[in-house]
């Protein structure tokens, strides 16, 4: 059941970030989805264009690491080399996420609600898969 749930709180995770690259490398020119990044005007979000490009790599491959690791831990028998790389893996992406996260909320109190939700299912996945 732990596994599952890990499980469930990973995918969700990887989902979420890869939400976030969607709007970062491929939306980010949408006058929304950079005001939803706190970004106030065109001339601005056209200067963080490329920095939001490369950002939303990084959440991209984030995810991609964490959906790598869950394939390998399910297809993994227990204690196989697949069981081990996937838990591996996926601590090390969730694990990743949560960093991220903090390092978000060391910019400001502004960012307390971004940080939550990038940081809530990664986190939750984490400390479970670590009883899975």
């Amino acid at each position: 059941m732990i596994a599952i749930l890990a499980t469930v709180f990973g995918a969700l995770a990887a989902l979420l970030h890869v939400y976030i690259f969607v709007m970062e490398s491929v939306q980010w020119s949408r006058p929304r989805i950079w005001r939803r990044f706190g970004v106030k005007d065109q001339a601005s979000a056209d200067t963080m264009k490329e920095m939001a490009y490369n950002q939303g790599f990084y959440n991209l491959f984030l995810a991609v690491g964490a959906v790598i690791g869950l394939v390998l831990f399910w297809t993994g028998g227990a204690g196989t080399a697949a069981d081990v790389a996937g838990r591996a893996l996926v601590l090390f992406s969730l694990g990743s996420m949560v960093a991220a996260a903090l390092v978000l909320l060391t910019t400001g109190r502004s960012y307390l609600r971004a940080a939550l939700v990038q940081g809530t299912f990664p986190l939750l996945g984490f400390a479970l898969f670590l009883f899975a």
